[in-house]
């Protein structure tokens, strides 16, 4: 048998390898563990699991929706202590769905992968890592969210600021803000809850912002330990708020954004609501109440929840600046209108690469061809928001047109759903590809483009808003146009003979590399 036989014979490693150790990745696990397929690795290149609610700990870090929709339907919380609570609440719920799985022994962390690539002969994934080691899975799970990749804004003179540099996706703990001279530029969701946690510890806080963001209140009222309790008892009093706030954010924000020609009055009631909020934090100051409303149609950008961030502003030592940033110096920020504002630190609040950042790392599929070459050559593009064609045994939690803007862990159930109803289908007929048919990801694809008309993102308001939402062809595909039940009900019935299943050749054992890890070791 030649060196060639081998390969293409080769047996993987593992059924199937989920990248990142988020609750995108828990929720796959946990997905493929209930349709018994046990043979999987989950890789993350953090110390720990989380994602996002791992590495962010920045000040007043807290979750923006309802904790009672912000977790998994299947794992429910009763302790949790407020409505919205805290970043390190939801790191802890991350770590104990991990044990509640017994997925610990299935993670491998401080593992980056660097490269994928899809072996045509085998039928597997060969995934490199940052320290030189090569897996390989039978099927990939993309699952590394999007709030991964921090962005840096590029500002001249950056590098020469001789003050401390943080940026809110990775904040420094032992950093120290009270009594000193801050500027946040950024005014997006990290931003928002940023500004009122600091603005009383500091000397002077000045906040450079370039689009205002619509922001509503915040009901983030402490959960009493009696209804904790109750909750404990009498999980069906849960799940009913958890069907109430599903309800809200799907009428509130997903019906209003998805069919924004058919139900404007719904955008319209939105904006008058947040409109409200700010002049009532904003007494008697016309010009910030200009300064702090958006100038475009709610949906266009994320919107976010607030407590205390419009009436941070009303604060002395608390300072709003609409003038762009035209450089950093050695000791503050210089903005256009010729002023320069010293400071101490500079708190970079400037989100994330989301759509630029698709895929995370290199993936190659059939005939080496680079996903990223192919999404910005001919627009991104995915069947039912998850595979993408000629890329074998390979799914996304989060892609193009994957996250309906409603329920985040809805969409990572609607997601799992779709991928290990694939992967059972294949297991039954004994098939080592499963490969969605080309003009059935075209249809799914023509389907999310003829419904972007109807949507908010046809608007000509959302157009220079510098949404994450939009890609440069002008297309929106970080956000999915329908709702989640719609999402949902088309993972659990569409035709599985949209895939094409195929076989590879009767595997003969491969030599497994020298100390190699396997979940049944």
């Amino acid at each position: 048998m030649t060196a060639a036989d081998t390969t293409r014979h080769e047996e993987p490693q593992y059924e199937a390898l989920v990248v990142g150790a988020g609750f995108s990745g828990i929720g796959t696990a946990v997905g493929l563990l209930r349709s018994g397929i046990e043979d999987f690795l989950i890789l993350d290149e953090q110390d720990g699991a989380g994602g996002s609610w791992h590495t962010n700990r920045y000040p007043g870090i807290s979750v923006d929706i309802s904790a009672f929709s912000y977790s998994f339907s299947f794992a429910p919380h009763a302790g949790w202590s407020r409505a919205f609570p805290p970043g390190a609440e939801l790191k802890a719920y991350a770590e104990s769905c991990v044990d509640r799985y017994g997925l610990r022994a299935r993670m491998r962390l401080n593992s980056r992968v660097v490269r994928a690539d899809y072996d045509e002969q085998a039928h597997l994934w060969r995934v490199a890592l940052a320290d030189g080691a090569t897996l390989t899975g039978r099927y990939l799970v993309c699952a590394t969210g999007w709030l991964t990749k921090p962005k840096t804004p590029k500002l001249e003179g950056l590098a020469d600021f001789t003050g401390t540099v943080v940026h809110t996706a990775r904040w420094d703990t032992g950093l120290d803000l009270t009594g000193r001279r801050v500027a946040v530029i950024g005014t997006g969701a990290s931003s928002v809850q940023l500004v009122p946690e600091v603005a009383p510890k500091v000397e002077r806080l000045d906040v450079y912002q370039r689009t205002a963001t619509w922001v509503f209140p915040k009901p983030d009222v402490p959960i009493p330990p009696a209804v904790r309790r109750l909750f404990a008892a009498a999980p069906w009093t849960q799940r009913a708020v958890r069907l109430a706030t599903d309800t809200a954010t799907e009428v509130g924000f997903v019906i209003a954004m998805i069919h924004y020609r058919r139900f404007p009055f719904l955008v319209r009631a939105g904006e008058a609501v947040a409109r409200l909020y700010l002049r009532r934090q904003v007494r008697g100051d016309r010009e910030l109440v200009q300064a702090l409303t958006p100038r475009y149609r709610l949906g266009c950008k994320r919107p976010s929840f607030a407590k205390g961030y419009f009436r941070a502003f009303t604060r002395d030592n608390v300072e709003l600046h609409t003038e762009p940033v035209e450089r950093i110096t050695a000791t503050g920020v210089a903005t256009a209108d010729g002023t320069e504002h010293p400071c101490d630190v500079l708190v970079l609040a400037t989100g994330y690469h989301v759509l630029d950042n698709l895929p995370p790392f290199p993936v190659h599929g059939q005939g080496g061809r680079d996903l990223r070459e192919f999404w910005r050559a001919e627009r991104f593009q995915t069947y039912e928001g998850t595979s993408v064609k000629g890329y074998p045994n390979l799914w996304f939690i989060v892609g193009p047109y994957s996250f309906t803007g409603g329920s985040w862990f809805g969409m990572i159930d609607y997601q799992v759903t779709h991928l290990t109803r694939v992967i059972t289908e294949a297991r039954r007929r004994g098939a080592t590809q499963a490969l969605v048919r080309p003009e059935r990801h075209d249809a799914s694809f023509r389907r999310a483009l003829r419904r972007q008309p109807d949507t908010v993102f046809a608007h000509p308001s959302c157009q220079g808003t510098n949404s994450y939402y939009f890609d440069p062809h002008g297309d929106a595909p970080a956000v999915r146009p329908s709702s989640t039940y719609e999402a949902a009900w088309r993972a659990r019935h569409f035709d599985l003979d949209d895939y094409h299943y195929d076989h590879a050749a009767a595997p003969v054992p491969a030599p497994r590399p020298a100390g190699a890890h396997h979940a049944t070791d």
